[in-house]
């Protein structure tokens, strides 16, 4: 009897791991969404530097692009939702 309730306390254990391992997947996912262009900027400007190359126009692509997520988050709200509709009313 002990040696089930010992399997089911395990198996309980690895299905809360990989819980916690898929919400930590889809966050990085979704980060990797939101600040794609960004970190592949970044990491190739890294790998430049590690290979003894020049990472500067890497690290120049990371910036104009983190420039552009910033703009692109200004953009984006609820001010604007009415825009298109009727207003007559």
């Amino acid at each position: 009897m002990s040696i089930r309730h010992a399997a089911r306390c395990r198996g309980q254990g690895m299905t809360e791991y990989i819980i916690i391992v898929a919400l930590i997947a889809v966050a990085a996912i979704a980060v990797y969404q939101f600040f794609g262009q960004t970190i592949r900027s970044q990491m190739s400007a890294i790998a430049n530097e590690v290979a003894g190359q020049s990472g500067s126009a890497a690290m120049a692509a990371a910036g104009a692009a983190a420039g552009k997520t910033d703009n692109e988050q200004k953009a984006k709200g609820l001010a604007k939702y009415a825009d298109g509709a009727d207003q007559s009313k």
